[in-house]
């Protein structure tokens, strides 16, 4: 897991995460449901969009910038990912943040 995490930036396939850990693809996904309660394909996704939501927390950069940095192939992934994990857009959830971020400064003055 250590080595996905160091890797988001890089495209992975199931074969390609199994023959990095020497172990069959079947191998990989029982042990792996068995680690984390996920398949690799699917913790993958969850850490590329929690980099992401770092990212999105404390860059200005746009947002093709980011997809690309968390591993996204494309923007559309990237999104449709977000998404469906956040339950906001990248842009939203930026928009979001820093309104909360500012409501917490006024709070505390």
């Amino acid at each position: 897991m250590e080595w996905m995490r160091r890797n988001l930036r890089e495209p992975h396939s199931l074969g390609s995460l199994a023959e990095q850990a020497a172990l069959s693809q079947r191998t990989l996904q029982r042990q792996f449901l068995d680690a984390t309660g996920l398949s690799p394909i699917d913790w993958l996704i969850r850490e590329r969009v929690a980099f992401a939501r770092e990212l999105l927390e404390t860059t200005d950069r746009p947002l093709h910038w980011v997809a690309e940095q968390a591993g996204f192939g494309s923007q559309e992934s990237f999104r449709r990912h977000f998404r469906g994990l956040v339950d906001a857009s990248p842009t939203e959830y930026r928009s979001l943040h820093r309104q909360g971020i500012a409501a917490d400064r006024l709070v505390g003055c």
